[in-house]
């Protein structure tokens, strides 16, 4: 998963997407991804996520503190659970303007209800993290995904390895149905929405509706934060996609799929198609 502002590399994605009922905003669904990122550009590079809500601001991205393990120690308990990748299975299916710019971990983050807005917002960024212009990739993302608000996440050559996990909360967009951005393109261009990819991905997924006994149990470190902890469900189920080869477009289970943990049913869902 992952699309870049320049040429990388990202392998070992972590994808997670949770359910729950937050004391303060209520209904939230809960994004975390984490990978391995190698720059292969001569100078900055960038990431773009798409994200399912229409309104977000540096308050719904959540500092993970110390805890930087989070969605490893989720990955690791769903593997225990499910050794072998059920990816076989997959469905196929068609298809704010203000920006700010502020500080994430290693990240300088450019956040834009209308993504053709971002190339003006770059002279907020850094000269050591801002990357390369190309406005068809804004064009791109302002055409395939209206409605989302779209997060460049900047970085430099030095920092590209050592990223904690992002995580972002917002109010579902579809009550009824998890999706989880992973669209691919790793040169900088415009994603090839025909195309075939073979991911590089744990899709992580957790509810507090679920059933008693669904899924596995996470142990969470002692000293997680009480703030953060408020977003992280309790058990998690999951699977990992890498061998076939699939659409490319982003993965969505339905919730009530997901508490019969019905993993089978996850789609691959193309913009536009």
């Amino acid at each position: 998963m992952c699309v870049s502002v320049d040429q990388a590399e990202f392998t070992g994605t972590i994808l997670y997407a949770g359910r729950c009922w937050h004391p303060e905003h209520g209904l939230v669904q809960v994004l975390g991804y984490q990978n391995t990122a190698v720059n292969l550009a001569d100078g900055p590079n960038a990431m773009l996520l798409h994200l399912p809500a229409a309104r977000m601001s540096p308050r719904n991205f959540i500092s993970v503190g110390h805890s930087a393990d989070v969605l490893i120690r989720m990955r690791d308990v769903a593997a225990r659970a499910q050794p072998v990748a059920r990816s076989a299975g997959i469905a196929w299916m068609g298809a704010d303007s203000a920006v700010e710019v502020f500080d994430h971990d290693i990240y300088t983050v450019v956040l834009a209800g209308d993504p053709t807005q971002i190339p003006a917002a770059l002279l907020q960024v850094p000269p050591h993290k801002r990357p390369p212009l190309n406005r068809e990739l804004f064009e791109f993302y302002a055409d395939a995904f209206p409605g989302y608000t779209i997060a460049l996440c900047c970085f430099d050559n030095a920092q590209a390895q050592r990223a904690k996990p992002l995580l972002m909360w917002y109010p579902p967009a579809d009550p009824d149905r998890l999706v989880l951005p992973a669209l691919d393109c790793h040169t900088g261009g415009v994603p090839d929405l025909g195309s075939l990819v073979r991911p590089d991905h744990w899709v992580l997924l957790a509810s507090d509706a679920a059933p008693e006994g669904w899924g596995a149990s996470v142990e969470y470190p002692a000293g997680i934060r009480h703030k953060l902890r408020q977003f992280l469900s309790d058990r998690v189920t999951g699977v990992e996609f890498s061998h076939d080869l699939l659409p490319n477009g982003d993965f969505a289970i339905a919730h009530d799929d997901l508490l019969r943990e019905e993993l089978s049913k996850i789609e691959r869902i193309v913009p536009g198609h």
